[in-house]
């Protein structure tokens, strides 16, 4: 009986190991057709792009993208710059600088220096409004023993072209000029600019009766030309002052002797407007034209005011009634 009994239980514990071992076998297959269990569970299709975050640019390509931000800046700015100059040149359009208006042709200038008498008789002389007389018991201002006619301007100086041709004219009755030559003020964008003259750089006068003292500081595109003398500069800040001429260093600046000085054009710029140089001179010749009138009116009381220096001399010059009737309405002391 014991034994029958001991032989049961052996047979149950046989099967329960059979059936354990069994049941592990199965796992193992299981876990084979599965293979190994992954770290985390894979993203359902087409919700990796959604959840994903954006992988960070590395640190070593943003200096690339700063040059590239740079480049575009400067091409923008080069852009901007092309467009204004372009406005530039269009507002420029006519008004390049065309000195053509000054070239003097063959001949021209000794026409100038010798207006005939009879034409400058014929236009009469003007009252100038902007000549002042000197103070009284002012020195006489002389060089080389001769009364001194100053002229003090630039070649950029429109004003200064504009007063350059009486003076001409008159100084011509006196002496003669060397070396002038044609030239025009300054260009655009300048007022009244390439405005038709002759310049005083390069030339002589000769003259029995006066000395001409003429300095041209600048060109005509503002570099420095000449220095005056000592005494050039004197004349200039004693007398080119409120009390005398009514300006403050204004050019062109004219001191006749002791007795008269002005700054600026003795007559209307406008009468010159648009006329070449040759044009100019042509019409000096013809009385009934009004640059004959301005430019020869002018230069008669210049005339008048010279002819106190050299007490009426010469005589053929300073006896012209038209001469006369200047130097009565010339101010006074």
């Amino acid at each position: 009986m014991v034994e029958s009994v001991r032989m049961a239980k052996q047979k149950r514990r046989s099967t329960a190991a059979k059936q354990r071992a069994k049941a592990r076998r199965q796992q193992r297959a299981a876990a084979g057709e599965r293979g190994p269990e992954p770290a985390s569970p894979p993203a359902a299709p087409g919700r990796a792009a959604a959840t994903a975050r954006p992988a960070r640019r590395p640190q070593a390509r943003r200096p690339s993208v700063r040059r590239r931000s740079r480049r575009t800046s400067w091409a923008a700015i080069g852009a901007v710059l092309a467009v204004v100059a372009i406005f530039v040149v269009m507002s420029l359009t006519g008004r390049k600088d065309d000195t053509s208006r000054g070239r003097a042709s063959p001949g021209s200038i000794e026409k100038l220096t010798s207006i005939p008498a009879a034409t400058l008789e014929a236009v009469g002389a003007p009252r100038l409004t902007n000549v002042n007389a000197l103070p009284a018991g002012t020195p006489p201002i002389e060089q080389d023993g001769k009364p001194l006619v100053l002229y003090y301007g630039a070649e950029y100086c429109p004003f200064c072209a504009v007063e350059r041709w009486p003076i001409v004219v008159a100084l011509s009755r006196f002496g003669t000029f060397e070396g002038l030559s044609s030239t025009t003020s300054a260009p655009p964008p300048e007022t009244l600019p390439n405005t038709p003259t002759v310049t005083f750089h390069g030339s002589t006068y000769t003259s029995d009766h006066v000395v001409f003292s003429a300095v041209e500081t600048q060109t005509r595109d503002f570099t420095p030309l000449e220095t005056p003398t000592p005494l050039q500069q004197r004349l200039f800040d004693t007398y080119n002052v409120e009390q005398v001429t009514g300006s403050s260093g204004a050019i062109p600046f004219v001191m006749i002797g002791n007795r008269y000085a002005w700054a600026g054009s003795q007559y209307d710029p406008g009468v010159l407007e648009g006329k070449s140089f040759d044009e100019i001179v042509a019409a000096l010749q013809d009385p009934s034209t009004e640059i004959a009138k301005q430019i020869g009116g002018t230069a008669n009381v210049i005339t008048a005011m010279i002819c106190e220096l050299t007490d009426g001399q010469p005589s053929e010059v300073c006896s012209s009634p038209v001469i006369a009737e200047a130097q009565a309405a010339l101010p006074k002391a």
